[in-house]
């Protein structure tokens, strides 16, 4: 017996050393790789094994769970399950905003500005301000999307009258050519938008990115997809490097997110008790947490970025960024659960239902979720859950039916 088990061993050290092993798959019948896993699933052979591991049944703290009778005692449960996994730290350093330029945009102003939302970082950011408003007025924070477009942030919702041909281009497929920043302070709000963190000026740059120089403007289509990949292939090195500092991207993207809050309330011309947020795609999954966290979010509209997680492991995980994976959070909670943390306040999300980049099932469901879940807390009439028979965008219909939900609640 046991000369027959070196000799096995010592076969299969020589086979391992000829690169002739071949791995093991536990599953019955065998699995045909070539032909069955495209079809069945984004993780191929562990697809069936990492669907036995999730639970069946409702999320353990969401607010329809019936052991949850009162929204705000769940509200403060579930907000410090959200930020514990979000790894959340919030700062109190001072702003130390400084305004780098004004320019007089005809009905309004626009400011770019840099300022701190923590002692590491200084985030650069728009300020667009209506001329002849009734101060303080309502504002908006815009939270721009994703894309695939690194190389810009903060422009993507802004019309800068000179707009570099890259932006021009995903202004028309994104926004159907109407940046929304643009078009909120042309409507009487104060817009505030910011550079999420691997964005725009916030994204790795390397020696070898600046031969092209600093002005983005001026990049060719070739350089900004050039270096798009460069910084998509660096999503995985800034969550490795903020996993050993024990923190997350998400944590600080929504970090960045609430102190943009907590400044907009210091500007003279902002009415603190009338702010919304706004934002497509990534900019959705930061409305959504945003909304979700922060109740001096009177109004929220969540934009392209809404399902219940569960149908998403089959066939949704490539389509979307590391940004939008929070460790440990669904062991507690569901996406329309967090955002739903902020029942009874108002909520708008829009759906299109031609979005490839969730499961159909998955967004209706979480639709059916934020009506139970704002039933539940005695407040059917302010939430909204609209679908638009579009691909992944933020159509014209569809902004003017946030800018109207943003007139109904904020301008009272």
């Amino acid at each position: 017996m046991v000369g027959h088990r070196r000799d096995f061993l010592s076969a299969l050290g020589a086979a391992s050393a000829l690169n002739i092993v071949q791995p093991l798959l536990a599953t019955s019948p065998p699995l045909d790789l070539e032909q069955d896993a495209p079809a069945n699933a984004d993780l191929g052979s562990q697809w069936d094994e990492i669907q036995q591991l999730v639970p069946d049944g409702e999320f353990s703290s969401s607010f329809l769970q019936p052991k949850f009778k009162s929204i705000d005692e769940h509200r403060e449960h579930a907000r410090a399950l959200v930020l514990d996994a979000l790894a959340c730290v919030r700062s109190t350093a001072e702003f130390q905003a400084e305004v780098i330029d004004r320019a007089d945009m005809g009905e309004y102003f626009r400011e770019k500005i840099v300022f701190s939302t923590s002692p590491a970082f200084r985030v650069p950011a728009y300020v667009l301000i209506p001329k002849g408003i009734k101060k303080p007025a309502p504002a908006i924070v815009d939270l721009h999307s994703h894309g695939g477009m690194f190389l810009f942030g903060k422009e993507k919702v802004i019309d800068l009258g000179e707009n570099s041909p890259t932006m021009t281009q995903y202004h028309s497929k994104n926004y159907d050519g109407r940046p929304t920043a643009t078009e909120l302070v042309r409507h009487g709000y104060v817009v505030m938008t910011i550079d999420a963190l691997m964005f725009g000026e916030r994204r790795i740059v390397q020696q070898r990115d600046v031969e092209p120089g600093f002005e983005r403007s001026r990049y060719s289509s070739d350089e900004v997809l050039r270096l798009n990949q460069q910084c998509r292939l660096r999503e995985a090195t800034i969550v490795k490097g903020l996993t050993l500092a024990g923190l997350t991207w998400p944590g600080l993207v929504t970090s960045d997110d609430m102190r943009t809050v907590d400044y907009l309330i210091t500007r003279p011309e902002v009415d603190p008790e009338r702010i919304g947020c706004v934002g497509v795609s990534f900019g959705g999954h930061r409305s959504l947490f945003l909304g979700g966290l922060d109740s001096r979010i009177k109004a929220a509209c969540v934009t392209g970025f809404m399902s219940t997680v569960r149908p998403m492991i089959r066939h949704h995980l490539d389509t979307h960024s590391f940004v939008h994976f929070v460790p440990h959070l669904h062991r507690h909670l569901d996406l329309p659960d967090v955002v739903g943390l902020r029942a009874p306040l108002p909520l708008l999300v829009q759906q299109c239902s031609q979005d490839e980049l969730f499961p159909l099932p998955g967004m209706q469901a979480a639709v059916e979720k934020l009506k139970a879940i704002y039933a539940k807390a005695g407040a059917s009439d302010n939430f909204t859950g609209s679908f638009y028979d579009v691909p992944h965008r933020f159509s014209l219909p569809m902004q003017e039916d946030a800018i109207a939900f943003f007139d109904r609640h904020l301008k009272v």
